[in-house]
């Protein structure tokens, strides 16, 4: 079965110490692992997906702009993959192994984008999601993925959040509400 690694979020705003909206320390030691499955995904020749927030200066008719302090602004560095992440998100494109990497407006990687299409056109039906937050994006990315059919991995050691409590919560409803392999 073709897999695909979806990596989602993890840019400078939400993983760096600057950051607008980061998870600081434990979104940061995540990101040899994140590396690692990137490389090893593109070596077997797997689907490697970078999926990454974007919001615009001023939007106030976005439903975050009420829940968050901007973040992920269209061309500014926050918007940019952190640390390893990005070095590796270079070396696999470099290798011309297949990637893609698009915008997301919502917190899952499949609402309004065209991650489902990407992915049954492959033939991929098991997903392994990566990234930060762990209870926001990830967890609606993983929703998403549920009822669309897909099977789960969630890497425990390539995702986090802000909030340990939701970050707990979340891995317990990976495995024991959607039936994911949290390994």
């Amino acid at each position: 079965m073709k897999r695909a690694l979806i990596v989602i979020d993890y840019t400078v705003d939400f993983v760096a110490d600057e950051g607008k909206l980061t998870c600081g320390e434990p979104g940061q030691v995540i990101q040899g692992k994140i590396a690692g499955l990137m490389r090893e995904f593109a070596e077997a020749g797997d689907y490697v997906v970078v999926a990454n927030d974007i919001h615009f200066e001023g939007d106030e008719f976005h439903p975050e702009t009420r829940l968050f302090p901007p973040h992920n602004i269209a061309g500014t560095e926050g918007r940019e993959l952190y640390g390893a992440v990005r070095t590796a998100y270079d070396d696999v494109k470099a290798s011309g192994a297949s990637i893609l990497e698009f915008d997301k407006t919502r917190y899952s990687a499949f609402g309004g984008t065209e991650l489902d299409l990407r992915l049954r056109e492959r033939g991929i039906r098991e997903i392994h999601l990566v990234g930060v937050c762990t209870d926001i994006c990830v967890l609606h990315t993983a929703v998403d993925g549920y009822n669309l059919g897909y099977s789960m991995v969630v890497h425990r050691e390539a995702v986090a959040s802000f909030n340990q409590a939701g970050h707990e919560w979340a891995l317990e409803h990976f495995k024991n509400t959607l039936g994911a392999d949290v390994r």
